[in-house]
């Protein structure tokens, strides 16, 4: 018996692309609503993890921009190494 598997491989640069996207979109709504003062949990743990988040209009684009480097880079990272494990 010959058995094949066809193995999917995940296209990187749209993969981390999505990534940032999500990430910079989460970012925002989450300055959006720190600059109500609604979820402000998540705006504190916000502030704490990532260096540049603040719930303003410069913190909140800093933030968007850091988190969509973030996600790209990790998910380039992450869809590089399952293609080559996958092969």
């Amino acid at each position: 018996m010959d058995s094949t598997t066809d193995v999917v491989h995940l296209d990187s640069l749209a993969l981390a692309g999505a990534a940032a996207v999500v990430s910079a979109v989460a970012m925002l709504l989450l300055g959006v609503f720190g600059a109500f003062g609604v979820y402000e949990g998540a705006v504190e743990a916000m502030e704490q993890w990532h260096l540049f988040f603040e719930p303003t209009v410069v913190g909140t684009v800093a933030g968007m921009v850091e988190a969509a480097v973030i996600g790209f880079v990790l998910m380039y990272a992450f869809a590089w190494l399952y293609n080559a494990f996958a092969r």
